[in-house]
Order: C-alpha cells, then sequence, then structure tokens
C-alpha cells in the first residue's frame, strides 16, 4: 500500500544553475532553496551576487560563482569551485540562454554562434564536468531549459529554434546513456514567460515601440491564445524542474516536460 511521504523535500541536495540571476533561473533558485536545497547561482552577470545573498538574508544556503558557460576553462573552474564549497552536485539546470529574434538570411554568423554558443555549448560544458561528479556520488537530476519552440516552429527565430529543437533531442540521448548511472535527465519547456529576455524578444520584433509604452499589451497578447489566456511566470516553470528534480519524478528521465498553459495543444 502507497504511504505519504515527502517527495519534494531537497534538504541536503546540491543544485546548480546556470542563467541562476535573473528569470526563470532565479525562480528556480528561490524555490528549490524553499524545499532545502543548497543553491549555486552560476551567471555571466555579477549581480548575481545580489540575488544570492538576497537568498542568504532569507535563511538559504546559496553562493553565487560568475562564468561565461561557453568557456571550458570558466566552466571546469566553476564546477570545481562548486563541489569545493559544498562538496557535492545533486541537481544541475541547464537554463543559460538568449535569443536573436530574426530569419535565417538575416542572421550574422556572430549571432547565430551567439545563441548556439550559449544554449547548447553551455548545456553540453557544464553536463561534460558536473556529469562525472554526480556519478561519483550515486545519480543525480539534470534539467534542461528547452522551449515550446523545441517541439515545433516559430517565426523570426530560426537560431532559438535550432537551439531549444537540439536540447529536446540531446535530453533524450542523455537520458539513454547516464541512466544506468542513476543520473535522470529531462527537458523543461516554456512557453512565453514574463522574463527579461521575453521583453526583450518585443523589441526585437518591433511588437514594442521604443520606450516600452506597448509593453504591457504585449505582454498581454503573448497569453491570450493560449487555452489558461495568460503568459507564464517564472515560478510556473519553477514548479515544473522542482517536480523533474525530486522524488516524484524518480521513474521519469528523457521526457520534454510542456509548461506552456496549453499553447502547443
Amino acid at each position: 500500500m502507497l504511504v505519504k511521504k515527502d517527495p519534494l523535500n531537497l534538504t541536503g541536495k546540491v543544485a546548480v544553475i546556470t542563467g541562476g540571476s535573473s528569470g526563470i533561473g532565479l525562480g528556480v533558485c528561490e524555490l528549490l532553496s524553499a524545499y532545502g536545497a543548497k543553491i549555486a547561482m552560476v551567471d555571466i552577470s555579477p549581480k548575481g551576487e545580489e540575488k544570492a545573498q538576497e537568498l542568504r538574508d532569507a535563511g538559504r544556503d546559496a553562493a553565487f560563482f560568475q562564468c561565461d558557460v561557453t568557456n571550458e576553462e570558466q566552466v571546469k573552474a566553476t564546477v570545481d569551485a562548486i563541489v569545493a564549497k559544498f562538496g557535492k552536485i545533486d541537481i544541475l539546470h541547464n537554463n543559460a540562454g538568449v535569443t536573436v529574434r530574426k530569419k535565417m538570411a538575416d542572421l550574422s554568423e556572430k549571432e547565430w554562434d551567439f545563441v548556439l554558443d550559449v544554449g547548447l555549448k553551455g548545456l553540453f560544458l557544464f553536463s561534460k564536468y558536473v556529469i562525472p561528479v554526480m556519478e561519483a556520488n550515486g545519480g543525480g537530476s539534470i534539467v534542461n531549459t528547452g522551449s515550446g519552440w523545441g517541439l515545433k516552429g516559430g517565426d523570426l527565430a530560426a537560431a532559438y529554434c535550432a537551439v531549444k529543437g537540439g536540447i529536446v533531442n540531446v535530453t533524450r540521448a542523455m537520458a539513454i546513456d547516464y541512466g544506468p548511472m542513476n543520473i535522470r535527465v529531462n527537458s523543461i519547456n516554456p512557453g512565453d514567460t514574463d522574463t527579461a529576455m521575453l521583453r526583450d524578444e518585443g523589441r526585437q520584433t518591433g511588437m514594442v515601440e521604443k520606450g516600452d509604452a506597448k509593453m504591457d499589451d504585449y505582454l498581454k497578447d503573448c497569453g491570450t491564445s493560449r487555452p489558461l489566456a495568460r503568459i507564464g511566470m517564472p515560478e510556473d516553470i519553477a514548479n515544473g524542474v522542482l517536480f523533474l528534480c525530486s522524488d516524484l519524478a524518480s521513474w521519469v528521465t528523457g521526457a520534454a516536460l510542456v509548461v506552456d498553459g496549453g499553447g502547443i495543444a
């Protein structure tokens, strides 16, 4: 007979979140720490130290590590520093990502490389150096941030769709390779979520005029066609990440969890 457990309790777990100082990444840092995880917040922006301090002020265990996820030397040094501080890594959320909203023929090579390097190379490098740590510790959980546009196409988003489609499928490949090591690998696939990135997309596509006068209308429009009739908030996505990292998902690997208010439906 099944009995009541406490499967969301992450006390004693160490979680690494890339792109952790804002948006979805910050939401994940806040939620996982609320459930007891020790947080290694990773970001290229130095403002992450301020955000990590806010978590510490709230009585949570968090440290900030500034790192360019596309630089192998920095990634290796960062993983070493996280292990030196916390002793292990149980959870990796590969969340760092950027976008340039253009058609394929309009992209420069530099723009293409920038989007793919942050989104895919960053995932590769952090996974490369964290997986051996997890394996030595008996297992772990990796969550990669994909997108609804990793499962379907989107306009003015060739590079972004390439990254997110790649993330969804590399997640499956990783799940196959590392399941025998008790490492679960899943992707979380958000729809439009109220973050600085989404707001910047409004400006890039010309849907928001200079000065952001119509930003509220743009954000509202991003949600009107969805069955739940709103855009997501970072905590909506963080809830899905919490599930995938928790014992509730102990037999879930290689999955692409869509959290998009019904947009793909």
